[in-house]
């Protein structure tokens, strides 16, 4: 799973699960593209695609924060 526009990335494994926790008292909105191999998430506040939300968690089933390239695999070109 990436966060977009940063970037950022999260390996899931098989019955793996990802919450994205907005940290805005914005009205967080989300825009989710899943296509083979990728899932894309988009955060936006207040419903307006120009208004990305800046401050977002990612945390696992258990609550526990996660950080970028949690799970990426050795050799995957992500730096």
């Amino acid at each position: 799973m990436s966060i977009e526009p940063y970037g950022e990335d999260f390996w899931l494994r098989p019955r793996g699960t990802f919450i994205v926790v907005p940290m805005s008292d914005g009205d967080a909105q989300f825009t989710v593209v899943v296509a083979t191999g990728v899932i894309t998430v988009w955060l936006y506040e207040d419903g307006d695609p120009h208004k990305v939300m800046l401050d977002y968690e990612v945390v696992d089933a258990n609550g526990e924060k996660l950080e970028c390239g949690h799970q990426r695999p050795a050799g995957s070109g992500n730096a």
